[in-house]
């Protein structure tokens, strides 16, 4: 029953005890004050975490199995790259950095706190739930740069789909899928990570207000349960703001950048605890 699952959901808005985890033997002793202190949080806007159960599997030499229960979390590194890359605009606008090699370490590094930050949520919502949390099926950023054939390649919502398996996030109202990313050149190595909106927050503020109540929006047409306290981050998140998974996915696969491997339905998805639990 989704509603009692959503009860046994640790609290992610209030981080983890830093003491928990040796932090300086996994490569993060110089941190900048303050990000420690955001450790396993799922922050806000779009970002998420959900118990899922794969659906329907369209690739059989997958390891993910129909029936099976999975987490999905969308969250990256809490700030910590959004500070890096204004650290330099700050100072050099759009230009080069003076040092790139210096930059690029800075940049890998919050690539690496955002994916410590994944798993350490995975396990604590695995444990809430009496489950241990297994080795990450994907485990994928979708903002980021590299360097490719002498160039500077720049994701901002995209992610690297050279060969790579992405997880593509529906809705908390939708299904997601699981695909094998084979972009090229022509789409630059990059796929979809997810529907995208289609309302600006101010649009789905006003419109879903209108249609919906709270306790609906709590809701979803799949039976699945949505834990928000802020009521107005239920309306800007709503499901109606977004494309339909099934047309993204339909265009990624006709261009030739990926193929489905498998769906997941919601049952539980957390945005914030706030006052509502």
């Amino acid at each position: 029953m989704p509603e009692r699952l959503a009860a046994r959901f640790p609290d992610l808005d209030t981080p983890l005890d830093p003491g928990l985890v040796d932090l300086a033997g996994l490569g993060f002793g110089n941190l900048p004050a303050g990000y420690a202190d955001q450790l396993a949080t799922v922050g806000r806007g779009n970002h998420f975490v959900e118990l899922a159960r794969v659906d329907e599997v369209h690739d059989k030499s997958h390891p993910v199995a129909e029936t099976e229960l999975v987490l999905i979390v969308h969250s990256g590194s809490r700030g910590l790259g959004e500070r890096i890359l204004r650290a330099h605009t700050e100072v050099h606008g759009a230009g080069p950095a003076p040092d790139a090699d210096s930059y690029l370490q800075q940049h890998d590094e919050a690539v690496r706190w955002g994916s410590l930050n994944r798993r350490l949520m995975a396990a604590r919502v695995a444990e809430a739930l009496g489950a241990t949390a297994q080795p990450a099926i994907v485990d994928e950023c979708h903002n980021s740069v590299e360097v490719r054939d002498g160039l500077f390649l720049h994701r901002k919502g995209a992610a690297n789909g050279d060969g790579r398996d992405v997880l593509v996030a529906g809705t908390r109202g939708t299904r997601s899928y699981l695909v094998k990313g084979h972009a090229g050149a022509g789409a630059n190595w990059s796929v979809a990570h997810g529907a995208g909106r289609k309302m600006s927050r101010s649009d789905a503020l006003r419109r879903n207000k209108a249609k919906h109540t709270v306790e609906e929006l709590r809701r979803t047409p799949l039976g699945s349960h949505v834990v928000c306290g802020d009521r107005q981050l239920l309306f800007e998140e709503a499901p109606g703001a977004y494309k339909r998974i099934e047309q993204v996915i339909g265009d990624l696969t006709r261009h030739g950048l990926a193929t489905p491997v498998a769906t997941t339905v919601p049952l539980v998805t957390y945005k914030t605890l706030g006052k509502h639990r």
